[in-house]
């Protein structure tokens, strides 16, 4: 995939039966936001049928009961569409080892694979906001300041929120640090080190 600017990414959020689908669980929802130059310009949500009952907690959880699921499409059609939405776009969600493992899993279903780069928002939280009391995505969006677009746990809400924490850190990098243009790879880096290293990795991205 050619280089591309960090404003230009799909983020993504995936509902789940449960942690792992190594276990066996499935995807119920997947919303999606894409942002070309720091503007959402599409969305994509759809609830799918994992094709078994989910536990009370995750309905609980989620605010996804049984009933809402049952008329709802299979998990290999709504990720058919899905695929389609992400093609061409470097990814972004917050805990992204998680969704990435359901991304992965469900594609795999259906013979067809992501092969763009994903960086996860957590990561590079903890090195922009280090002074924030926790780096999950409620406690970031309250601390930035950014203003709640849904309700936590669903997923076109959170990829909605995780979107604009993104968009924060970016202006926050280009602000504090003037640098002109971040590419997604500035910030896959930024991710994967040390956080006491981060202040002089992106003083030198204006060198």
């Amino acid at each position: 995939m050619a280089r591309t600017l960090a404003d230009t990414v799909v983020v993504l959020d995936f509902e789940t039966t449960g942690l792992s689908p190594e276990y066996g669980d499935r995807a119920i929802e997947i919303g999606a936001v894409r942002v070309e130059d720091g503007v959402i310009v599409d969305r994509f949500q759809k609830l799918m049928n994992p094709g078994f009952r989910i536990s009370s907690f995750i309905e609980g959880y989620t605010g996804i009961t049984n009933d809402m699921l049952k008329r709802e499409p299979c998990c290999e059609e709504v990720m058919a569409e899905f695929a389609g939405f992400i093609s061409g776009y470097n990814i972004v969600a917050h805990n992204a080892s998680f969704d990435r493992r359901f991304l992965d899993s469900e594609l795999k279903r259906l013979d067809m694979a992501y092969t763009g780069s994903c960086c996860c928002s957590l990561l590079v939280s903890r090195r922009i906001y280090q002074d924030a009391p926790n780096h999950k995505l409620q406690t970031l969006v309250s601390h930035a300041g950014i203003s709640p677009t849904g309700t936590f746990h669903r997923a076109l809400a959170d990829a909605e929120m995780t979107s604009h924490l993104w968009l924060s850190m970016i202006d926050r990098i280009r602000e504090r640090y003037k640098v002109p243009v971040i590419y997604f790879e500035h910030l896959s880096k930024l991710s994967r080190i040390d956080k006491l290293h981060a202040h002089g990795y992106l003083s030198s991205l204006v060198k």
